[in-house]
């Protein structure tokens, strides 16, 4: 298992390689990082690499490159960390600051997860299996998050499903939930 470390005063994963986004904000006052938000995202859909995941985060998508990028380019998102399919991992928001990653969402009764939550996304889709590499990076980074941020524990993993059900269904069923719970256990 790759040991990975945050620096907890710029909310920066050293080993990650940093792509800042100008889509966050300050988390509100008081609120510290509780919950770890796992997501899948492929642009365009089904399709993996290339430079689409890094321009949608930093609002540089060309509506004309593909019909679904027409669709997606005006938003305004972000996560903290992306985990590609060959395991790179890639920051765009610092772990301190409100990443814009779950939109409308609740978990245990709180709404605006983006206050109190760590975005992770997922090079991949809902059907098709996430890579051996993923699994072991997204592992590394909870435990290092978890080190980190005494707030945050491997109990507080959730899918982006699992904070705005019926509106998200990522990382979706091929994900293995029981692999990570192993991984971070």
């Amino acid at each position: 298992m790759p040991r990975y470390g945050v620096e907890p005063a710029g909310g920066i994963l050293k080993q990650a390689r940093q792509v800042p986004s100008p889509n966050f904000d300050a988390r509100p006052e008081g609120i510290g990082v509780d919950l770890l938000v796992v997501h899948g995202i492929s642009l365009p859909p089904g399709e993996y690499g290339g430079p689409w995941i890094d321009r949608l985060f930093c609002n540089q998508l060309p509506a004309d490159h593909h019909p679904y990028f027409a669709q997606v380019a005006a938003l305004r998102v972000s996560s903290h960390l992306l985990i590609r399919r060959a395991g790179e991992l890639v920051q765009y928001v610092s772990f301190n600051d409100r990443a814009w990653h779950a939109g409308q969402s609740a978990y245990l009764g709180r709404e605006a997860c983006n206050d109190f939550s760590v975005g992770i996304e997922l090079e991949g889709s809902d059907e098709e299996a996430y890579t051996d590499l993923q699994y072991v990076n997204l592992a590394g980074a909870v435990r290092a998050l978890c080190g980190a941020y005494d707030s945050l524990s491997p109990q507080r993993v959730v899918g982006h499903s699992d904070i705005a059900p019926g509106r998200k269904t990522d990382p979706g069923p091929a994900f293995d939930w029981p692999r990570l719970r192993a991984l971070i256990a």
